[in-house]
Formats: C-alpha cells, structure tokens, sequence
C-alpha cells in the first residue's frame, strides 16, 4: 500500500466523474493520522479534507485583473483607471449571480457571467477597439489569477495531512486553467457548477462532501469570507477564517474580526499550517 506522502503528493486534478478515485484516496488517508492530529482540538481531529474558496483566499484577482488590464491598454492605447475596472468587474458578480437565483437567468456558468459584466464595461472602459476574440481573451484573466505569496507553499504543506479541493463558484474549466497556470497543488478540482447552484447555498457543500465520500464534519472549509464560512458550518463543515485584508485593495477597510465560532484563524496559508503541525 502506498504511504501517505505518496497519495498526498499525486498532483491529480479530479472532477465530478473521478469522484470514486477520490473517495478511496481519502478513505486511505483517514487511517494514517500521524502524532500531529493528536494535539489537535478535538473538533479538527476528525478532518480529512478541505475545501478551498478561490477568489480573493487563494488568488488575488485584484491585482491580476488590474495588471490584464494595463497590458490590454498598452496594446491598444487605451488610458483607464484599471483598479477601478478590476473593482467594477468583480463588483458585477454577486448581481449577476443574482440574477440567475431569482430565475431570470438560467443556469449560467462564471465564465459566462463574467463575459456579460464585461460587455457590459466596455463602453465605460473604451474597450469597443477589442474584437470578439480579443475580448474573449480578456474574460479568460480569470483563468490566469495568480496566487498570494503564501499559496502553494501553505497548500503543498497542508498537502501533507489533507486532500485538498478547491470549491468555488468558478465553473471547473476555469479553475482547472487556473491551478496549471499558478501550480495549485489540488487533488481535486471541485465547483459549484457540479451543483448547478452558487456558494452560499447549502447545495454546493453538500455536493462537495458526497463528492469527496465524507460526511459534512469531516471536511473543513477555509476562506477568506465569513460568509462562505458561516454557510458551510451550518451544513456541519468545520471552518478555517484566512483574511486577506488587501484583497478589495489597500486602502479599502473591511471587518476582519474571525466570528468565535470559527474552529480555526490562520494570518496565511502557512501559518495555518503551522498550527496544524505540518
């Protein structure tokens, strides 16, 4: 039988089809805990898995959608503020999103939802020079965000006691493109699209649970958004709270005070490793 560095160390995107593979990763892993997860709270000592928000906990979009920005105007000479385009594009989300939860909208995958904020930002941003493929291009900045400092040093050491998924409302396409651009050590690749609902629904983590073959408690979901967090404990996910006090921008202030139900508050990825012992 493989150790668990070996399983831990496969770099195996996975999506719903694969979801058996992963269920009897998992199930290999949950007999080999280690000293570590003895020191452990005893509501965390039962966690498998966990599962990742992307936007703004793992990548900062922020930043990647401003810098897509500046080079699109220096090829075409387009002067526009594009810290503001990025806070606008993103800012098109939850509306959008919204949309297709009240049923004027079908069930729209992000890419697509994101195609539609931005034609809707063309005009104010001057970007009617921008052909069809051009513009396509640009809604695939998404699929390119780059990772905090942090990431895949954090990720690759909590690798080594969890499988580790992603689970974002970005469709899996997207997240797929993203973790090869930004070597996202995932061992799975999981969304909302497999739902066909958008965090915080109960839906999307439900989903994730029975794609991972855990029960609810033993996965514990990790972002930067209480929120999100506070949706996945209702459904008895365990919770890990990792602010990112920049991602809306520098000068942009938010309440980052961890709720004291959170099981777990980490500064980064790294630290939160750190306090798990790997």
């Amino acid at each position: 039988m493989q150790n668990r560095d070996q399983i831990l160390n496969r770099r195996t995107f996975l999506t719903a089809g694969s979801a058996t593979l992963l269920a009897s990763t998992v199930s290999r892993l949950s007999g080999s805990e280690g000293a570590a997860f003895q020191e452990l709270p005893e509501r965390l000592r039962g966690v498998r898995a966990m599962t990742f928000d992307v936007f703004g906990t793992v990548v900062d979009w922020r930043t990647s959608i401003t810098k897509e920005g500046e080079a699109v105007g220096r090829r075409h000479g387009i002067q526009a503020d594009w810290s503001a385009f990025a806070d606008d594009w993103r800012g098109g989300y939850g509306p959008a999103m919204q949309r297709v939860r009240s049923g004027e909208l079908g069930w729209t995958k992000i890419d697509d939802l994101h195609r539609m904020i931005l034609d809707d930002l063309v005009p104010q941003y001057g970007l009617t020079a921008l052909s069809d493929n051009e513009l396509d291009d640009l809604n695939r900045a998404w699929h390119r965000l780059m990772p905090w400092p942090d990431t895949v040093e954090g990720l690759m050491r909590l690798r080594k006691g969890y499988v580790l998924a992603s689970l974002s409302n970005g469709n899996v396409a997207l997240l797929v493109n993203m973790a090869k651009n930004a070597g996202l050590p995932w061992d799975a690749v999981l969304s909302a699209e497999l739902a066909n609902q958008y965090k915080p629904d109960r839906e999307v983590y439900l989903k994730a649970a029975d794609l991972l073959g855990l029960k609810p408690e033993e996965v514990m979901m990790v972002a930067a958004h209480k929120g999100d967090l506070r949706a996945s404990a209702d459904v008895g996910f365990r919770t890990a709270y990792v602010p990112r006090p920049t991602e809306f921008g520098p000068h942009v202030e938010r309440d980052l005070t961890p709720d004291p139900d959170f099981d777990l508050v980490a500064t980064n990825f790294n630290n939160m490793a750190a306090q798990l012992g790997l």
